[in-house]
């Protein structure tokens, strides 16, 4: 009953696990401790996460061309709907180092071995699709306020969404838009990803327990969002150089306040199949 496995987990029926109410104190010590993480091995973080500001300066060129650029800004801040995925691989190394176990950047792609890995996968599938989902938004936005008329240069196009009423129904919509995508990814997955690496669980679990997190510390999760989306401008302001930095630490975080929020497993599952000798 392997699909079956994806929505439910290793029992083949969904199980409520524990969460706990944090305050804004916890956010605090998350991300201490995962600048704690980061700042443990850097230049391995840095090296794993290389890939997320290429690809956006890969997205920033893809759309110089004038037919493309009124989807600049919805794949920046697009991009990082999938910010959990792309961290993945810092869950896994703070896990490790919790555990006391080598956490050579290599072992990153341990997660191929996490007993939960499909519901991983499905998880992923699942925010790809919200963040197709919001490019084809943002574009029946623009198309809505402009029609199908292609910008005739740069300075137009920034002129003509600053300064006209239809500009300003786009930035407006497409903020409002924005903001509800970020919502449901918060609210389906701001600690799944953490879970999946920990635990043999299901898809359905980790976004229900996300879900609950959320809506039993409804405060210091939307102080999380911000500081997350905060965050990521900040890091992508010089040329996205700065995510390399941002992402890790942000990552490493999110694994602890994933410990903060849900009750430990009486189990550790993955210690026993992934035991590895210290350094």
């Amino acid at each position: 009953m392997s699909n079956f496995h994806v929505i439910a987990g290793a029992g083949e029926r969904s199980v409520e696990l524990a969460v706990r109410r944090i305050g804004y104190a916890d956010l605090t010590d998350a991300l201490r401790r995962g600048l704690d993480d980061f700042m443990t091995k850097p230049s391995h973080y840095v090296f794993l996460c290389l890939i997320y500001p290429l690809v956006g300066v890969v997205l920033a060129a893809w759309t110089s061309g004038h037919n493309a650029l009124p989807m600049l800004f919805p794949l920046m801040s697009g991009f990082a709907l999938i910010g959990p995925l792309a961290g993945v691989g810092l869950y896994e190394i703070s896990r490790r180092r919790e555990l006391g176990m080598d956490m050579s950047w290599k072992h990153a792609l341990e997660v191929r071995h996490a007993p939960s890995i499909p519901s991983i996968v499905a998880m992923g599938i699942y925010l790809l699709c919200l963040f197709v989902a919001w490019l084809l938004v943002a574009k029946a936005i623009y198309v809505w306020q402009f029609g199908d008329q292609v910008p005739a240069s740069i300075g137009s196009f920034f002129r003509d969404l600053f300064t006209t009423h239809q500009g300003w129904m786009v930035i407006v919509w497409g903020n409002i838009a924005g903001f509800v995508f970020a919502v449901i990814v918060l609210a389906t997955t701001v600690i799944a990803f953490p879970l999946l690496l920990d635990r043999d669980a299901g898809a359905y679990e980790a976004v229900t327990t996300s879900f609950r997190a959320v809506t039993a510390n409804p405060g210091p999760m939307a102080v999380w969002g911000l500081i997350v989306a905060a965050a990521l401008v900040v890091g992508s302001i010089p040329v996205f150089a700065g995510l390399a930095v941002v992402v890790p630490i942000l990552g490493h975080a999110t694994w602890h306040l994933y410990r903060k929020v849900v009750e430990p497993s009486s189990v550790p599952i993955r210690r026993a199949r992934s035991k590895m000798p210290r350094k």
